[in-house]
This record gives C-alpha cells, sequence and structure tokens, in this order.
C-alpha cells in the first residue's frame, strides 16, 4: 500500500490523521522522518487531527479549571505546593529557574494523569520523589470553585497518554535505526513507564506595575527557551481567557499575532507554530537525544506574550504531558534517566528556590 502524502500546517508543521495513526501507523515512516529527522527544516514537532469529538471539550474543561485554580487566594494555591518533590507533584509558582531567575510568570500543576501511586521499591521513592510520589488533588468540599478537577485533569491526561503512546508505535521504525540500543522498544519504554508527569500550566497576564513592550518584546517573554527533558512530549492547544466580572473565564482571540509557541527547526530557524485547538502536538525531548547519541535531537522552545491591547487581562493555559522512561533506564553508557533527570532538576531548582 503506497504511504500516505506528507501533509502540513500552513507554518510547515507535520500533520497527520488520527485515523491512519491507529489504523496503519507503520504507514507513517516517511511523515515522522520529515518531522523529528535531522533536516535543517524538519522543526520536531508533529501535529494529529482528527480526534475524537470527546477530545475539545476535555481540553476546555480542564484548561478552564488552570484559570480558575491559578486564581484562587495565594495561600489556598499554596496548601497544594509540595516542595519535598521539588514542586513536582502539586502547585507550583516562582519557584523554578528560567534565564537565571525565578518563573513568576506562569503557573503549574503537576500530576502523574495514568498512575496515582507508582509501584515502585521505597528506596527508589525516596530516591527520585519527582517521579515517585503521590498525586496531590485539589479537595474539592473546601474548594468549589476547581470541582472536577482531578477527573478532568486524568481524562485528558489519559487520552494524550494514549495517543502517545500510538505515535510512540508509529514512530518505532525510524527512532529503532537511530537508538544506540536497537532492542529497545519506545512505545514500551513510555507504557510501562512510572514516571509519567503532565503540567497544566497558567500563564499569567503581564502585571500592570511592569507591562510588556509593545516593540522589541522578546521572544521568550511568556517561557524561556528550553528543552524537554522527556522521549516525547504531548501538547495542547492553548487556550487564551479573560475573566469576566462574575469570574467566569471568557475564551477569547490571542491577543496578538506573535502571541504563542517558537521552535528553532534543526537548522536554528525560528518558526512560530500554532495546534489547532481540534488537534495534538508531539515533540521531542532531551531524553530521546541521549538515548539516541544526539541523532534525533530534542526541539527548543519558548512561548511569546505577544503584547497587544488588553493584554493585562488575558491569561494563557495549556496542558503538557511528558513521556519518558523509568529511572533506572539506561540512556547512555553512564546515564540512567534517573541521573540524567537529577541534573535537569539541579538546573532548574536551587536549594534556595524553596524558600522563595
Amino acid at each position: 500500500m503506497q504511504p500516505p502524502k506528507t501533509e502540513y500546517t500552513p507554518e510547515g508543521a507535520v500533520s497527520i490523521s488520527y485515523t491512519t495513526l491507529t489504523s496503519s501507523p507503520l504507514s507513517l515512516t516517511t511523515s515522522i522522518e520529515k518531522a523529528f529527522g535531522s533536516s535543517p527544516d524538519s522543526l520536531g514537532i508533529i501535529v494529529v487531527r482528527d480526534l475524537p469529538e470527546t477530545y475539545k471539550s476535555s481540553r476546555e474543561r480542564l484548561l478552564k479549571l488552570a484559570h480558575c485554580f491559578a486564581n484562587l487566594p495565594y495561600d489556598v494555591r499554596e496548601r497544594y505546593a509540595h516542595p519535598e518533590s521539588r514542586y513536582s507533584f502539586g502547585w507550583s509558582h516562582g519557584k523554578e529557574i528560567m534565564n537565571g531567575k525565578p518563573d513568576t510568570l506562569k503557573g503549574s500543576y503537576y500530576a502523574n494523569p495514568v498512575v496515582d501511586s507508582p509501584q515502585v521499591s521505597a528506596a527508589d521513592r525516596l530516591a527520585y520523589p519527582e517521579y515517585y510520589g503521590e498525586n496531590i488533588w485539589p479537595n474539592p468540599g473546601d474548594i468549589e470553585a476547581v470541582s472536577g478537577f482531578e477527573q478532568a485533569f486524568k481524562d485528558l491526561g489519559r487520552f494524550v497518554f494514549r495517543v502517545g503512546c500510538e505515535l510512540a508505535v508509529a514512530c518505532q521504525p525510524f527512532a529503532s535505526t537511530h537508538l544506540t540500543d536497537s532492542s529497545l522498544s519506545l512505545s514500551e519504554l513510555i507504557r510501562s513507564s512510572q514516571t509519567v508527569k503532565a503540567r497544566l500550566l497558567h500563564y499569567f497576564p503581564p502585571a500592570p506595575d511592569s507591562p510588556l513592550p509593545a516593540e522589541d518584546e522578546p521572544i521568550d517573554s511568556w517561557c524561556g527557551f528550553h528543552l524537554d527533558h522527556s522521549l516525547l512530549t504531548g501538547l495542547c492547544s492553548a487556550m487564551f481567557l479573560r475573566q469576566q466580572p462574575n469570574g467566569e473565564p471568557l475564551v477569547v482571540a490571542p491577543p496578538s499575532q506573535t502571541s504563542g509557541l517558537y521552535i528553532r527547526t534543526r537548522g536554528g530557524a525560528l518558526t512560530k507554530v500554532s495546534i489547532p485547538a481540534d488537534c495534538l502536538a508531539f515533540q521531542t525531548g532531551e531524553a530521546l537525544e541521549l538515548a539516541t547519541a544526539g541523532k534525533l535531537r530534542a526541539t527548543p522552545h519558548c512561548v511569546r506574550v505577544g503584547a497587544g491591547e488588553g493584554m493585562g487581562s488575558i491569561s494563557r493555559e495549556t496542558f503538557a504531558l511528558f513521556m519518558q522512561p523509568n529511572t533506572d533506564q539506561q540512556l547512555t553508557a553512564t546515564e540512567t534517566f534517573g541521573k540524567f533527570s537529577k541534573r535537569v532538576f539541579e538546573e532548574h531548582y536551587k536549594e534556595d528556590s524553596a524558600t522563595m
């Protein structure tokens, strides 16, 4: 059978149909190579379209809850922060170091939507609290504004995980030619993992006392350039919200055509990538780069505010799912995923950040 013709979004990201992904995953090898390969114009991201209708409502439900949680009083939000896991479970705001300083521009809610209580040894639980801790959920009895948060988080997270596992099957023929251990199954590494982590993100509107310049605004004004440390990361399309007088969030258009996600191609060119609201995107992470000795590179990306009229009242909500192996999985001859992760956490969570 002839493989499907490679399709692209208007901005040049490879786009594949979910129908083809589930019915004929191995026919997508050419498209996957164009998305994740080493060509200078490869973006390192792939868009999955034609998703089930339930995805749209699941996405909107959770992203509006992200806005509601982030607008709770400070002391209520902080009850769900967990310094013992380096803020890798529950709420985190101002603890992560980006561009050399605490990141106060976005708040995050972390949980493993697939496994509530990882089945690992006590030693592993102690050694890797960032991955093997227990999920922390808002108490609906205390916080009526975020009723249904846990179920909404799990519904969306598990759906993205299922699509990611299917994509990993489609990636295997391409990935196996680059993995230093060709016996590894990308889909099995992800499917059997106890370290899956989802991050529900709320980007706060620019503060009135420090508005962004309309001109010469940095490309990474909302989130600095970085690499994910996953094998693959699933990304939902972002939603822009404005809080109404009654407290309810209203979906609005992006404040500017320059607002959103930016990626550097394998050749170094900067490209803005829009994920349609009814689609998912997946990009490569640093664990995959290490496991392929640099042949499949991680995708550098950032987020720009895009200063525009009314920006001071508009937030950005999105959801990312990091799919990665267990901590004992060898990535290189000298480093497991667990050891690699410790290096990443040391860079982004300084010892004194917990006291800020």
